[in-house]
């Protein structure tokens, strides 16, 4: 009979084998999965395994072999140290973004007591409520075009019970809210990744991440150039446009914001010391 620990160590192998970043890690949380458990799953554990559960974990595992990062197959991804369901239309959230959240939270001191938030692209939810949940007075709009990823989000402000100072609207952009709405902060991660390189990204971003979220158009500005013209008339005269952008697109985007009367008023860096996020405030 196949012991726990002999099961780990073969999953381990395999998945090593198959160029899995993080082996052993995934092994645990597969075997978890197959448990009926959401956590990892030790060696040293008493645990019972019979042919029900060994099923279970093959299916599993193919799906990891191909490609379906754990997020993906158990549903959901920790950020800001917070639980976030994923759906089809969510962006997988990455460490990355974390930068815009830390961003967000140093506004405290520049901003109004209660200040309004707008996410333009909100997926998940996560950024928006990241920063609710540690910016008590705040509160936010999330805006979405895919009714799926509303779903999601609105569900991930009841579990973290947000839901009183969150909202989200299906929405091409802003279209859906009223024009005399603005806000204090509005917060972005727009597609960004030029369509010619979707391409060479991991698979599991390039087939599990919706490419709406992913494709920036030919030169990867597309998205851009649709937004900022909405931020603009959005953010209100002392407020702050926190936005994402990908690696080396600092120019480029500030150059873009300076058509819209927005100027680049600071940067943040990312922890691989990639500037990943813009201050943008309106020119004075």
């Amino acid at each position: 009979m196949t012991t726990l620990r002999a099961l780990l160590s073969q999953l381990t192998a395999q998945l090593k084998t198959a160029d899995i970043e993080t082996p052993l890690l995934d092994a645990r949380l597969l075997v978890g999965l197959a448990l009926g458990q959401d956590r990892q799953v030790y060696a040293h554990e008493d645990i019972a395994l019979d042919g029900d559960m060994i099923a279970r974990l093959e299916a599993l595992v193919a799906r990891r072999l191909a490609g379906a990062p754990i997020s993906r197959i158990r549903g959901w991804r920790e950020f800001w140290s917070m639980r976030f369901d994923l759906s089809p239309d969510c962006l997988d959230p990455r460490p990355d973004s974390e930068t815009l959240v830390a961003a967000a939270l140093e506004q405290q001191k520049h901003q109004p007591t209660a200040p309004l938030m707008i996410d333009y692209g909100t997926g998940s939810g996560c950024l928006l409520l990241a920063i609710l949940s540690e910016w008590s007075e705040a509160s936010g709009i999330g805006l979405d075009q895919s009714s799926d990823a509303i779903a999601t989000a609105t569900a991930n402000a009841r579990r973290h019970r947000l839901e009183g100072r969150a909202r989200f609207v299906v929405s091409d952009w802003c279209a859906a809210i009223k024009r005399d709405v603005t806000a204090d902060i509005i917060i972005s991660n727009p597609p960004y990744i030029p369509t010619h390189a979707i391409k060479t990204l991991t698979s599991e971003v390039r087939n599990y991440d919706p490419l709406l979220a992913l494709d920036g158009g030919p030169d990867g500005y597309a998205a851009w150039r649709v937004i900022l013209p909405k931020i603009s008339a959005r953010l209100k005269p002392q407020g702050m446009a926190l936005v994402e952008i990908g690696q080396g697109q600092e120019c480029s985007v500030t150059a873009l914001a300076k058509d819209y009367g927005l100027i680049c008023h600071q940067q943040w860096r990312d922890l691989s010391g990639i500037i990943r996020v813009l201050g943008l405030i309106k020119r004075g």
